[in-house]
């Protein structure tokens, strides 16, 4: 195995040109990290964020990527046999050390998941940030165990139509929200009972569904709508912010008193792998691979055509996930 490997690393923020494609030292195995050949990766709004400089506990120059599939090469102190299908995602990756824009990816263990699995390599990297994500949103952050129905904000993001899919097999009733009325019949055929459509408020529309509002809602706009979004939730509900598709971090003039309506529970999630168990996401795998749960995705591009699908990405017209399937 050669020294040396092919990545991505972005020395300054900006543009997908920042991305260059350099020859460096492949990672070196040591106790508790596991090193993958990496087989495909999906790309992610977080990275997109990063690129652009506006992640600021994230020193440059560095590879990015959150999430990977491939196969184990080494694992010291582990029971992981060599060539086992592995994903890994979060826990630092692309942010404190070095992430999954290469060949080669050194991971921390507990960040890393043996599958049983036969999916294609481009579709298998599409997952597990996704349902990694949603499986958080909806179990940690909104609690879904104690409620009948959700609002997905955002819904045809490729995690919105994942949280369809991961809300319906929990029996949740769902509405989704769209900015595009042409795209109501593909959220109802992904499980959606309702279809609103969102032209900036849509509390008025949510309550003439459910006139106390709803129980859940799930917020992937982020603080551009989170307001509007809390005035659609009934007294107990809880909405959770864990997209931020509108481009915003910062709720701006934030008034808690009159903003926040009483007895709404308002939270967030950005949770990390350990919030899925390898149980959990290898159901979920599974479910996928029979074809009972479908998740929406994008194209898949070549590892050298990288800033290529960067620029899809910036342009906001993957219709779904982005996967990169390296050589």
């Amino acid at each position: 195995m050669a020294d040396t490997m092919q990545a991505y690393v972005i020395s300054e923020p900006g543009g997908p040109e920042r991305l260059e494609l350099k020859e460096i030292l492949r990672p070196s195995p040591r106790d508790g990290w596991v090193l993958i050949r990496n087989r495909a990766f999906g790309l992610n709004r977080s990275e997109w964020f990063t690129r652009r400089g506006d992640s600021p506990s994230v020193r440059f120059p560095r590879v990015l990527g959150i999430e990977c599939a491939g196969e184990v090469v080494a694992a010291p102190g582990s029971s992981l046999p060599v060539g086992q299908r592995v994903v890994a995602m979060m826990g630092g990756m692309g942010r404190q050390f070095d992430g999954s824009y290469a060949e080669y990816v050194l991971v921390p263990q507990q960040n890393v998941f043996a599958l049983q699995t036969q999916l294609e390599w481009k579709r298998l990297a599409a997952l597990p940030e996704m349902l990694q994500t949603v499986h958080g949103s909806l179990h940690v952050g909104l609690e879904i165990e104690r409620a009948k129905n959700i609002l997905v904000r955002g819904a045809t993001s490729s995690i919105g139509f994942t949280a369809i899919s991961l809300a319906r097999s929990a029996d949740l009733e769902v509405t989704a929200t769209t900015r595009n009325p042409a795209k109501a019949d593909e959220l109802k055929v992904a499980g959606a009972a309702h279809v609103i459509v969102d032209e900036g408020a849509i509390a008025d529309k949510a309550r003439a569904i459910y006139a106390d509002g709803y129980d859940r809602v799930l917020e992937l706009i982020g603080a551009t709508t989170l307001l509007d979004s809390l005035r659609a939730t009934r007294r107990g509900g809880i909405v959770c912010m864990t997209g931020i598709l509108g481009g915003s971090w910062v709720l701006q003039d934030f008034h808690p008193m009159g903003d926040v309506p009483t007895g709404v529970k308002l939270t967030s999630y950005s949770g990390e792998a350990a919030d899925i168990t390898s149980a959990q996401l290898q159901h979920y795998v599974s479910l996928v691979e029979s074809d009972e749960l479908s998740l929406k995705l994008g194209p898949s591009f070549r590892f050298g055509r990288l800033r290529e699908a960067h620029t899809l990405m910036d342009e906001n017209r993957a219709n779904g996930k982005i996967v990169i399937e390296v050589d």
